[in-house]
């Protein structure tokens, strides 16, 4: 829209016989938008639109309470019954002015999208075909907002164990942080409360210490607190599954790997085309370094030897060094277990791929234990393989 005083200098130049190219050169105008305000003799145009519609507001307000409120119903009785056609985003607009938008709760606060401000988490399930058969995953997201890093896991079941293996992993690959990180009102790091109220269970909150961060959930409601990671997880249904395939869970996690941190952090993204890694170098004097050694989580197993030397955990059976029935303590990580007595570490297991069930597991290069372990499930043909009999069935001498 070219300014009034601009229009007055068109038109007196005009007056005095400038040509219009001499006109538009001058003023840097094209000829037509100079020869249009000549038509209007340099005054301000009327931009009110002769085909606008008035709509009463009564009738808006009848309306509105007679469709409980929703835009698409008050729109078709508008032009079925009142024979008023207007464009939705004009009704809706009108909605809002006469303050009739149908909300259940306030906006989400708006956050400046600052270098190091804040990175975000959530899981979602997913249904994916692995090996052939379809299998329910939960996928695992971090989001570093300013830059729009991904890192990306999927497991067949997410607790609080796999949440800090998850962290651990993540941000020692990325090896930086941002001091906030955004989560919902998950109950695995929520102890009670909702939003700001929120009280973090102790746990978390310690093991969000020792890398330098804190937990804060969003308001109730507010999902969109963390729209970048809801883009995220829709970006994994519609770019990351379509058109592969995957053999076990070790491989799609293989795949995701190089989807989220190598092809995703190397494309554009949004409408200001962000390259995540370059981004991402940027954004690192922001970030808080991670320590140069924080020691990895695990979950401790108060196990019993059996007779014939094994330990069970999580369905499988270790075999144990040794001779006597010995309680064991086992510590469980994200991708080992190891076994102690008396603080004496006895031996060191790889963790078998997730979902396996009811196997016998000795150390690796030596002859197998001669005897099997006790109560261990034999499934006949036709019959379902079920989990392994919980610790607490384990015969005791």
């Amino acid at each position: 829209m070219i300014d009034r005083d601009k229009r007055k200098a068109i038109w007196s130049l005009h007056e005095q016989g400038m040509s219009l190219r001499e006109i538009s050169r001058r003023l840097g105008v094209c000829r037509n938008t100079v020869i249009a305000i000549i038509v209007d003799k340099g005054d301000m145009p009327d931009v009110q639109r002769k085909d606008r519609i008035q709509l009463d507001e009564q009738l808006l307000r009848r309306l509105y309470g007679e469709c409980e409120g929703r835009a698409q119903r008050i729109y078709e009785k508008l032009l079925e019954e009142e024979s008023i056609s207007i464009g939705y985003s004009t009704l809706t607009r009108l909605l809002r002015e006469l303050d009739l938008s149908r909300s259940h709760g306030s906006r989400c606060d708006r956050v400046p999208d600052e270098p190091g401000a804040e990175m975000q988490h959530d899981t979602s399930p997913f249904t994916v075909k692995i090996g052939g058969c379809l299998v329910r995953v939960v996928a695992s997201l971090l989001y570093l907002r300013f830059s729009k890093m991904r890192y990306l896991r999927f497991y067949r079941t997410f607790n609080r164990f796999r949440m800090k293996c998850f962290f651990h992993e993540a941000l020692t690959f990325l090896g930086y942080l941002a001091v906030i990180c955004i989560i919902d009102n998950t109950s695995l790091a929520r102890l009670r409360g909702s939003g700001k109220n929120a009280v973090i269970v102790a746990e978390m909150e310690r093991f969000a210490a020792e890398y330098g961060f804190v937990f804060v959930c969003h308001e109730r409601g507010h999902a969109n607190r963390k729209a970048g990671e809801e883009r995220g997880f829709y970006t994994v249904e519609t770019n990351f599954f379509p058109g592969r395939s995957f053999e076990t869970l070790e491989d799609l996690n293989r795949q995701a790997f190089q989807w989220a941190t190598v092809r995703m952090a190397h494309r554009p993204v949004g409408k200001a085309r962000v390259i995540p890694v370059k981004a991402f170098e940027y954004e690192q004097p922001y970030l808080i370094e991670i320590p140069p050694y924080v020691p990895p989580p695990y979950e401790v197993h108060s196990r019993s030897t059996d007779q014939y030397g094994y330990a069970a955990v999580n369905g499988n059976y270790y075999w144990v060094p040794g001779t006597s029935r010995t309680d064991v303590r086992v510590l469980e990580y994200s991708d080992c277990l190891k076994i102690f007595h008396k603080r004496e570490l006895l031996i060191e297991y790889p963790l078998p791929p997730e979902g396996m069930r009811n196997q016998i597991i000795s150390p690796a290069g030596q002859p197998q234990p001669r005897y099997r372990p006790t109560h261990r499930e034999k499934p006949t043909d036709g019959s379902r393989q079920s989990s392994a009999p919980s610790p607490g069935m384990w015969p005791r001498t």
